[in-house]
């Protein structure tokens, strides 16, 4: 299958590791063009490497989403370089582990400003200059639609994001822009493993019995960001092996 994205522009944030990496890797794999945000350019010069992708393919740009001047930013540094936007994907790090009860205000402020209004803001404000066609995808969690019990803020954020695709659906599809969430699980990402360190990984209560590969989400985050998906929007797709056994 074409899915016509040779030559599009797309901005993934937390593209320098894990699934945002994953996903860049496929875009550009499909010949488009990809600015990745990330915290350390140590990290980009490290992917960078790994994809051997030149300048005029793969950019980056240091940010975080929790800074309120990131949609401009990247709305001067895409342009600049390429003068169009065809799709985002955005991608923040995990909340930190822990119980609803001993959670504290700092922590609660700082994922709603990185995770909740960071995403809305980067939509909000990147929209505007994206090309007719364009799609927008979250990577959320299947805590937007079953509780993490030792995610709290995971479980407290997501659904709402998860929601409010329908939201950014409804009023950006009169310009043929689409929006899709994607809930994935467990994925063999550096954070995973260096969560679980020496344990073996939960999978009892995922259908295909294994963690996924970060690719496999790539390819699917491609799609639902490639014309291929045309009639694809408000959608909160799971990519979870299976574990979810609800709707």
């Amino acid at each position: 299958m074409d899915l016509a994205i040779a030559d599009k522009t797309y901005i993934v944030t937390g593209g320098t590791d894990g699934l945002g990496l994953a996903t860049a890797e496929c875009l550009l794999a499909e010949g488009a063009k990809v600015l990745v945000t990330g915290r350390t350019e140590e990290k980009f010069l490290k992917a960078q490497a790994s994809l051997k992708r030149g300048a005029d393919k793969l950019a980056f740009l240091a940010a975080d989403n929790i800074d309120p001047e990131l949609p401009k930013r990247l709305h001067h540094a895409v342009v600049e370089r390429w003068g169009r936007l065809d799709g985002l994907l955005v991608s923040a790090g995990g909340p930190p582990a822990g119980k609803v009860l001993t959670t504290g205000d700092e922590s609660w402020r700082l994922a709603f400003e990185s995770a909740f209004l960071g995403t809305i803001r980067l939509v909000r404000d990147l929209a505007p200059i994206m090309s007719d066609g364009g799609a927008i995808a979250f990577v959320l969690a299947i805590s937007a639609k079953e509780a993490a019990l030792n995610l709290p803020i995971s479980s407290g954020l997501r659904p709402g994001l998860a929601m409010l695709t329908k939201n950014f659906a409804d009023e950006l599809g009169p310009r043929n822009i689409r929006v899709n969430a994607l809930l994935p699980n467990l994925f063999a990402t550096a954070r995973i493993k260096a969560v679980l360190g020496d344990k073996e990984p939960p999978i009892s209560d995922i259908a295909l019995k294994r963690i996924g590969d970060p690719a496999e989400f790539g390819r699917v985050a491609t799609f639902l960001l490639s014309p291929a998906a045309s009639y694809v929007n408000g959608a909160a797709i799971s990519v979870d092996g299976g574990q979810l056994k609800s709707l």
